[in-house]
């Protein structure tokens, strides 16, 4: 019989999550992409190919994955690559020495270790700003400005950046709009779709979502972008193994459903904490208490699993962090068991201490990534190491 497949007409994003991009193995009907462990392939005659010659420039696998991101991301082409890491820095390498970046000030610590270690040296310059204010955004371009680079919601202050806004100032500057969607996901945020010409994410973080792997994946509308980043990915070759495809593309098939459990959970953990340690501490953008909540509303879906709560003190921090027993003590995010961690020492732990101290990131903070266990336990757990 004939099939119709989800990524050829307008399906839900369920089935898309399921779907899209793949198609059952021909020889025995497969349902699932299977993982193509080769680094090179057999060509037909001189000159004549199937359109795949060395690994680092395609893999089955990997395009499987590419091809599904893309569709989440109401893209039209993926890129994926061996970690977030290495899909930001591929991303950079599109710009060339004496180019201009206006940065938000509160990025991943890697991201800022990466800009102010690495690529300054080689001749990118970085303005980094408070992206919360439109007008300091497009104070900061300038005629060398070719990128504007912001993270929302950040990490780990919870800041949000009007995208439609951001999105607007970089076209009239004739720069790129580049947004980490890494928190948010494609199930809670998309934004091409409010302009952003290129979007990228951690793909170890909520995409895999079982902390079982490490990747990234950049998404574009436009043509001759992708183009530029096809060419990056094989010439640089930070690609991923065929089988840290296969591991995020089995997690974006559970991926809404997931997400849908984060952020109930998020929801009544943040509301609990604000009731336990006053609105004041607890930063979520699903809160009414939330400064920007009406902007996470008009442009997210649905809030998430990220929350962070300022304790006071070193202390008090180190107290809970050694009190919890559901909540583990890791880096990372976004998998299916609850983490927590002190972002000025793990995440942030590179970045120099004024500059922490200049974003408003504190020693007392405490970053969760909420997961999808049962929410009462995970409240006991909080409520046991605050005692």
């Amino acid at each position: 019989m004939t099939r119709i497949f989800p990524d050829d007409l307008e399906a839900g994003l369920s089935t898309r999550a399921i779907h899209a991009g793949q198609r059952p193995e021909p020889q025995a009907g497969a349902i699932m992409t299977p993982l193509y462990l080769t680094s090179t392939y057999v060509q037909d005659g001189f000159g004549q190919h199937k359109g795949y010659e060395y690994a680092r420039g395609k893999n089955p696998t990997r395009e499987a994955l590419e091809r599904n991101v893309a569709s989440l991301e109401s893209g039209q082409h993926g890129f994926a690559f061996a970690s977030g890491m290495g899909c930001l820095d591929s991303i950079m390498k599109l710009f060339k020495a004496g180019d201009h970046i206006v940065v938000g000030e509160n990025v991943y610590g890697g991201t800022f270790r990466l800009f102010d270690r690495i690529l300054r040296h080689m001749g990118l310059s970085f303005s980094y700003v408070d992206t919360r204010d439109p007008e300091l955004v497009n104070d900061a371009m300038t005629g060398a400005t070719r990128a504007l680079l912001v993270e929302t919601p950040t990490n780990p202050l919870m800041r949000l950046a009007d995208l439609r806004a951001m999105a607007e100032i970089a076209t009239r500057h004739e720069a790129l709009l580049v947004v980490d969607n890494t928190f948010a996901s494609p199930v809670f945020q998309r934004p091409l779709e409010m302009g952003a010409h290129i979007v990228w994410h951690s793909t170890t973080k909520y995409l895999n979502g079982h902390s079982d792997m490490i990747g990234g994946v950049a998404v574009v509308l436009e043509d001759e972008l992708a183009a530029k980043l096809q060419f990056i990915q094989n010439a640089a070759g930070a690609v991923p193994g065929p089988f840290d495809c296969w591991l995020a593309l089995r997690g974006t098939k559970t991926l809404p459903l997931r997400m849908r459990q984060h952020d109930a959970n998020g929801r009544q953990i943040a509301t609990w904490l604000a009731n336990r340690l006053g609105e004041e501490h607890v930063i979520y953008p699903g809160l009414p208490s939330h400064p920007q909540h009406a902007l996470a509303a008009s442009q997210m879906s649905g809030f998430g699993g990220m929350i962070t709560m300022e304790l006071g003190s070193v202390e008090r921090v180190r107290q809970v962090l050694e009190r919890v027993r559901v909540f583990a003590l890791a880096e990372s995010l976004g998998g299916v068991e609850s983490l927590i961690s002190h972002p000025y020492s793990m995440t942030h732990g590179s970045v120099p201490a004024d500059v922490k101290v200049g974003m408003g990131l504190t020693e007392g903070m405490v970053r969760l990534s909420c997961g999808v266990e049962d929410v009462e336990d995970l409240l006991g757990d909080l409520e046991q190491a605050l005692a």
